[in-house]
């Protein structure tokens, strides 16, 4: 019993350590140095907000995969350089925009995947994340230049679409399933001889 509580601990620890680099990396960038000095405080204050201010914790899926983590960083600097623009000729416009407050319902349960969305759908300008229902994963999302139900469509489909990207890029195997893509490494040699012998039949 005491050996399996242990292996828990371990691995709990295991799973939180990069969120503890990167509290001390902010930490260190914060003091503008790099020096063992500043790495010690950082570590200190790390596991001192850990364990003073409590959260659930960020379990990770230990998998990322580096072609769909630049897919996402291409697409999301494309929007962010899309946005700037759109919102920029709104600003010199007559025309008020119409805002618009829009629930997107995740299809993923992950605290992370949802957090990583909520950022990167408010980093876009024109578009901010004003409320998150973390119970049944559902972000509200304020935004503006939604004149038509249409485009109130398009800025849910675009908030799922962000979450894809996010979870075929560090998401588990569940958060995949959840958003229908299949990892082919993962099923059955012979569900994919059937499938397979589906396609040339139909072929």
């Amino acid at each position: 019993m005491a050996e399996a509580t242990r292996k828990e601990v371990g691995r709990r620890l295991w799973r939180q350590l990069p969120l503890l680099i990167a509290l001390v990396a902010l930490w260190m960038s914060l003091w503008g140095q790099i020096t063992w000095f500043s790495a010690l405080t950082g570590i200190i204050v790390a596991i001192t907000v850990t364990r003073v201010f409590y959260l659930p914790p960020v379990d990770l899926s230990g998998r990322f995969n580096i072609w769909y983590a630049a897919v996402f960083f291409v697409h999301f600097i494309r929007d962010v350089v899309f946005a700037s623009f759109q919102v920029a000729f709104q600003a010199i416009t007559p025309n008020v925009p119409r805002s618009s407050i829009i629930a997107i319902q995740l299809r993923t349960r992950s605290d992370l995947i949802m957090t990583l969305d909520a950022i990167a759908m408010s980093l876009v300008p024109g578009s901010l994340v004003v409320d998150v229902d973390r119970e049944r994963s559902i972000l509200y999302l304020h935004t503006f230049d939604t004149e038509s139900a249409d485009d109130v469509e398009a800025m849910r489909r675009q908030g799922l679409i962000v979450e894809a990207r996010i979870v075929r890029a560090i998401g588990s195997h569940d958060d995949l399933r959840a958003i229908g893509h299949v990892d082919r490494r993962r099923v059955d040699p012979q569900e994919r001889k059937d499938d397979t012998a589906k396609k040339g039949a139909r072929a």
